[in-house]
């Protein structure tokens, strides 16, 4: 597992203690993907009811807070597949 990975997989952690009501798949380009379900958060590649992928920058940005996920999403800088309704309570989730 990338540091970048591990890194993710523990804040998002943080930020989903109780893991997540459906499947979502995290792709951090370059890097790998990260799964959030109601098991918790971890490293994996499961088939997801939603999908975001953005970049190293754009996710850590994300994470800490210093990016909003739909500002991200409006400037291309996200990329959604699936359940946008999914997707919005993530972004909630992370904000």
């Amino acid at each position: 597992m990338s540091i970048v990975i591990e890194k993710a997989v523990e804040q998002l952690s943080e930020k989903l203690p109780n893991g997540f009501s459906s499947t979502a798949k995290f792709i951090i380009e370059g890097e790998g993907s990260i799964i959030a379900d109601p098991d918790g958060v971890r490293e994996g590649d499961d088939d997801a009811e939603v999908t975001l992928t953005a970049d190293t920058d754009t996710f850590r940005g994300m994470l800490s807070g210093d990016v909003n996920p739909t500002m991200a999403f409006m400037q291309g800088k996200l990329k959604i597949d699936g359940s946008m309704g999914l997707a919005m309570q993530l972004g909630a989730a992370l904000s």
